[in-house]
């Protein structure tokens, strides 16, 4: 059962009635300790003990559903939080729409089910271990707390999805949840289990275009999850849709910093030229050029999240009814789409050219689209500070063909206007298109740490406003 109510004395704060089901409680209380252990071995390094300026989540309602205060990590409260229930709420989309939205696991779809629980709890740890070493080269305290307001809420994200596991999978799902903590990002043996979250996340910007477009597939991913009929993935997914928000806002202000520092120092020096790359790194920034490379990897990584373009999992799963589209119920089709079509771009006859093909086997095309048209929004507003700037350069989203790994594209070179290339071509230019490890030294060589309270690193700005308005000498992060 659960409720509106948030139980927040309890050692898992929770509105799942927790208090009243001893078995589920025992089962969470016993893998509680494990991923503290995880926590403390992989989680955010050197600053366990620091007390930080975080928000947490004390309700589910759309006001004052989270207080701010300081708390060190380890004591943070993560909790089991499901979005209101929405009364007589139905099946969006497949072959049962309009059916009464399931409240227990149909044992027809248990095994695609926890799949999906599976793959989307496996994400939030990875994050968390991939940017474990980011602190101890904080561009400022303000940026530092963004990032453990990050990792923590990814940890929240990891909890909801081991409570379904628990609740509703048996012996299989602890098994699952166990698993969630033995993968590690970037391992050999126990890699976790989507490419992309087995990337190094060396520096700062590479976090923050990983916030902006990286956790940006996790929106698309948590807003077709809350479409589900199974209703407790729906409820889970829509609250955590809430914390999200603020992670693609970490990435889309951060690499707007960038940008507007580098500007700044352009127009200080007197450069007009974007490209006199050895004069601008002189002046401690980073180079638009390079920020269109790194622009270019993490959109293009961030691509292959989404999977082949044709899928018949991702028909299953929208025909099954545990799985729509973006904003589902916005569609204006019956949401069974038997007799659809969808376009999806194709390699025909040496040309990229889109093709019609079922609706229902391009649904993980359709979704990867929505992202795109996603994220044009800040790159838009990146490219309004350089032409304010009156620097002529465009940031712009490479080719969705560029650089691609998985899916209908990942056997063939593509430049990123969407020019197919020999091989050999393509080596040719792909320094120019992609990060080169002399990008990658000049930008770890920036990364100095700046724990000075109200002070941030030379090669960003300061944020236009503080977390709650604070003053821009807002203590974020106490340091032990």
């Amino acid at each position: 059962m659960t409720t509106e109510f948030v139980d927040y004395d309890a050692l898992i704060p929770n509105n799942v009635g927790l208090a009243d089901d001893a078995k589920l409680r025992r089962a969470l209380e016993e893998w509680h300790p494990g991923y503290i252990d995880w926590w403390m071995s992989m989680g955010p390094d050197g600053f366990q003990m620091a007390d930080v300026f975080l928000r947490t989540a004390i309700s589910v309602e759309k006001d004052g559903w989270a207080k701010f205060d300081y708390v060190k990590m380890p004591d943070y409260r993560w909790g089991i939080l499901l979005a209101p229930a929405v009364e007589g709420r139905t099946i969006p989309c497949g072959e049962h729409v309009g059916e009464p939205a399931w409240q227990q696991v149909p044992g027809e779809y248990r095994s695609m089910l926890r799949r999906l629980i599976v793959i989307q709890g496996d994400t939030e740890p990875a994050s968390v271990e991939q940017q474990r070493y980011l602190g101890s080269v904080s561009p400022s305290l303000y940026d530092m707390r963004n990032l453990f307001q990050v990792n923590v809420e990814e940890g929240r994200h990891l909890w909801a999805m081991v409570y379904l596991l628990q609740k509703y999978f048996g012996r299989d799902g602890r098994e699952e949840a166990h698993q969630l903590l033995q993968r590690q990002s970037g391992s050999d043996e126990r890699p976790r289990m989507l490419g992309a979250f087995n990337e190094e996340t060396p520096d700062w910007l590479s976090f923050f275009m990983f916030t902006y477009f990286t956790d940006r597939d996790g929106k698309m991913q948590l807003e077709a999850l809350a479409q589900s009929g199974f209703d407790p993935l729906s409820r889970t997914t829509r609250f955590m849709l809430a914390e999200e928000a603020h992670h693609m806002f970490v990435g889309y202000t951060g690499v707007q910093r960038v940008v507007q520092r580098t500007c700044e120092a352009m127009n200080e020096a007197r450069i007009e030229d974007p490209y006199e790359t050895d004069a601008i790194r002189a002046l401690g920034v980073i180079d638009l050029p390079t920020i269109q490379r790194k622009t270019n990897l993490h959109f293009s990584l961030t691509l292959d999240l989404f999977g082949s373009e044709e899928s018949t999992n991702a028909a299953n799963f929208f025909n099954a009814g545990i799985k729509g589209r973006y904003h589902e119920a916005r569609l204006e089709d019956d949401h069974r789409i038997l007799s659809d079509t969808y376009p999806v771009m194709k390699l025909v006859d040496g040309v990229l050219r889109p093709v019609e093909v079922p609706a229902l086997n391009a649904l993980n095309a359709r979704l990867r689209d929505d992202f795109i048209g996603d994220c044009t929004g800040g790159v838009t507003r990146w490219n309004k500070v350089i032409s304010g700037a009156g620097i002529e350069f465009e940031i712009r989203l490479p080719h969705v063909a560029f650089n691609r790994s998985i899916g209908e594209f990942s056997e063939i070179a593509v430049s990123p206007v969407g020019e197919v290339l020999a091989q050999d071509a393509w080596a040719t230019q792909r320094d120019s298109w992609l990060p080169t490890p002399e990008d990658r030294s000049f930008i770890e060589g920036l990364m100095k740490p700046e724990f000075r309270r109200g002070h941030f690193a030379g090669w960003i700005a300061p944020p236009t406003r503080g977390i709650q308005n604070k003053p821009d000498d807002f203590l974020y992060v106490k340091l032990p």
